[in-house]
């Protein structure tokens, strides 16, 4: 199939499919080329593709996603495995979160600040939430 079907079979744009092969992460031989050198993708790359599509959705970034296909590729990916990879995932996505609360916390408190007057000398001057203190 050539790029187009390809992108529409997988849900990725075309963009992404040919960052995908600069990336190494799907090849082709030369017998996959047509003679007027138009990229002919095997069912394996589609295959190979969803299977990247659908670990990324879970979180993980694409080198990750890449280290779990090759798992499956060699026939390793034992739920030990992939279980411990999750878990490692999961420990990250609640570290992101904690530090994503504490940002908003922060930014509500001081929006707080700000709207009730203390940070603004005059009405005309600027907000100071985002102004750096002259020392």
């Amino acid at each position: 199939m050539l790029i187009g079907e390809l992108s529409r079979k997988s849900g990725l744009t075309r963009d992404t499919i040919r960052f995908y092969e600069k990336q190494g992460l799907i090849t082709l031989g030369r017998r996959e080329r047509r003679v007027n050198n138009y990229k002919e993708y095997p069912d394996s790359v589609l295959r190979r593709l969803m299977l990247l599509k659908k670990i990324k959705s879970y979180g993980f970034t694409l080198n990750e996603s890449a280290e779990i296909v090759a798992l499956i590729e060699a026939n390793l990916a034992s739920c030990e495995r992939v279980s411990k990879a999750a878990d490692e995932k999961i420990a990250t996505i609640e570290a992101k979160i904690q530090e994503l609360q504490a940002i908003k916390s922060l930014l509500r408190s001081s929006v707080d600040a700000c709207l009730s007057g203390c940070c603004r000398p005059k009405e005309d001057d600027n907000c100071q939430l985002f102004q750096i203190n002259k020392q």
